[in-house]
């Protein structure tokens, strides 16, 4: 039987456009993960907040040049893969800072910090120190308030005098952005980090805890709950971070998991 040429292009159109409508579904497939609340930087606590509409979809992790609406926020990469994010708040002593990056090359692991502006422009030669060392810097913010209580205006300063400080110091305004004082970011400043250039929004699903000091192995403990595609939350400047590093890495070797930078483990 002989098809009409104009019956072959209506079946054609047709499959493209069904095409376009599941890919266009698969798109807004949710990734995200409910996890314990990110603390500020210089406290003991912080009340947890309740997770705002998330629309985490499975995206390379590399951030637009101009994302279109708000960032998308990920608590988590792919559990296919055998790879973790580990990813530090970027503060307190450079000094401990650097101990953790020769801990990092010792077992060659990569890693990302989501820098606060005012530790990069009071330490101008550590950014420099971690990108030279293969890892990944991000945006955690200037000041390192409660960007979620902020004002509309006081969160996209927050947001963008961080981000221009990247961009001053490396040449590049970071790969993702990372609320200060929360776990989650609102629908607001996850569009005000679109705005300013992110099209990530970094959570986690795994609190280390090491901010509360409770000691090595205690923060080893809490690591050890790492599955694979987990983004895990540790901080530079404090002192049990550096000595439970290596047991750390190690462990994680053990159960046959990478660490890898942010970007790498949300690619798709």
């Amino acid at each position: 039987m002989t098809v009409p040429r104009r019956d072959l292009l209506r079946l054609g159109t047709a499959g493209v456009a069904f095409l376009a409508a599941a890919c266009s579904r698969a798109a807004r497939q949710v990734t995200h993960t409910p996890a314990r609340s990110s603390p500020p930087a210089a406290a003991t606590s912080s009340l947890a907040r309740t997770p705002s509409s998330v629309a985490a979809t499975r995206t390379p992790a590399t951030t637009p040049a101009n994302p279109v609406g708000p960032a998308v926020e990920y608590a988590h990469g792919p559990r296919s893969r055998r790879e973790v994010a580990l990813t530090f708040h970027g503060d307190g002593d450079p000094g401990i800072a650097r101990e953790l990056l020769a801990i990092f090359a010792a077992h060659r692991a990569k890693v990302t910090v989501l820098a606060v502006g005012r530790w990069l422009e009071g330490n101008r030669q550590i950014a420099h120190e971690i990108v030279a060392a293969g890892h990944e810097l991000g945006n955690h913010t200037y000041n390192h308030l409660d960007i979620d209580n902020l004002a509309a205006d006081a969160a996209k300063t927050e947001i963008e005098r961080c981000r221009d400080l990247l961009v001053t110091q490396v040449g590049s305004a970071g790969a993702h952005f990372r609320p200060s004082q929360t776990q989650y970011a609102t629908p607001l400043v996850r569009r005000l980090a679109g705005a300013a250039g992110y099209g990530v929004c970094l959570s986690y699903d795994i609190d280390s805890l090491d901010y509360t000091d409770p000691g090595a192995a205690a923060i080893r403990r809490n690591v050890a709950t790492t599955q694979p595609g987990s983004i895990v939350s540790m901080h530079f400047g404090h002192a049990g971070t550096v000595e439970a590093m290596p047991a750390v890495l190690i462990d994680l070797a053990a159960r046959g998991l990478r660490p890898v930078t942010a970007s790498q483990l949300l690619r798709p």
